[in-house]
């Protein structure tokens, strides 16, 4: 039998809309409880996109936002650009800090008056306040994710600077004592404490584990960039695939495996690094 690639290549998928046919059943994985949410990708259709002010030829998938007595801190969107289009005043929030993941196409990011074009597997984090424009180029249009948050300012603290990379060009770091079957894609410095949020890529190779019910006060949202897995939420087990979105309020346990031929990968959003805000 044929054997899978030891070094699979890197996917991202990305939703492409449309409307499924009158004779598919209704049944389907989403699911909304007090401490999980599952958006399937099969959901992300053409009626469920938005549209915001001072945005041309763009449509939006908004998977996250702040609830009360859910989960609080980001919102997190799947932005679809044609060809040219893009926005001049993308932000309308200055106290929001943003990022942005390329998972199609290519984009040109105007920041401070400086172009930076980036492509497939790339990265922004934009600083709150950030006077930023961004289009669409290349020969086509583009998807991305962009992910919001207030930022949370510390005295003594200066404000993060902005910063663009790429995954492809970060080496993955390792868990311990995993050899290298569990490893994360670090965007932002772990040590820098400006940051209070971090974005990341998880990849875990085929039958890899996160062996316990991880329960902490982090908000999550898991975007599944490729493979599939096996998750194990508040004593639920669930079943994701690329393009699924799984969003997860404070202190939801979690665990998960692997399964497939190929890597389960997914773009991971916690918040960190700061007090919590007393009532």
């Amino acid at each position: 039998m044929p054997t899978a690639p030891t070094n699979p290549a890197r996917t991202y998928y990305v939703p492409k809309g449309g409307l499924p046919p009158q004779s598919q059943l209704i049944t389907g994985r989403a699911m909304f409880t007090e401490a999980f949410a599952i958006i399937p990708r099969g959901v992300l259709s053409d009626i469920v996109t938005s549209a915001l002010p001072f945005w041309q030829g763009t449509r939006f998938w908004v998977l996250a936002r702040p609830m009360s007595g859910f989960s609080e801190t980001f919102s997190q969107y799947i932005v679809e650009i044609e060809l040219g289009g893009g926005s001049d005043r993308p932000e309308t929030d200055a106290n929001a800090e943003g990022a942005i993941f390329i998972v199609e196409g290519q984009v040109s990011i105007r920041l401070e008056g400086t172009e930076h074009k980036m492509e497939e597997g790339g990265f922004c984090y934009l600083p709150a306040g950030s006077d930023w424009s961004i289009r669409a180029t290349g020969d086509t249009g583009c998807a991305f994710h962009w992910i919001r948050k207030r930022y949370q300012s510390v005295s003594g603290l200066d404000t993060p600077d902005a910063f663009f990379a790429n995954e492809h060009d970060i080496a993955p770091t390792p868990m311990p004592q995993t050899d290298g079957a569990w490893a994360t894609t670090r965007f932002m410095d772990p040590t820098d404490l400006r940051h209070d949020m971090h974005v990341t890529i998880v990849t875990l190779q085929p039958g890899a584990v996160i062996p316990f019910d991880e329960t902490h006060v982090m908000e999550h949202g898991l975007y599944v960039l490729q493979g599939k897995g096996v998750y194990h939420l508040n004593q639920q087990w669930v079943e994701v695939e690329a393009g699924d979105f799984m969003w997860l309020r404070a202190f939801c346990p979690q665990a998960c495996y692997a399964g497939g031929p190929e890597p389960f990968r997914y773009l991971l959003y916690k918040d960190v690094n700061r007090h919590a805000q007393l009532p």
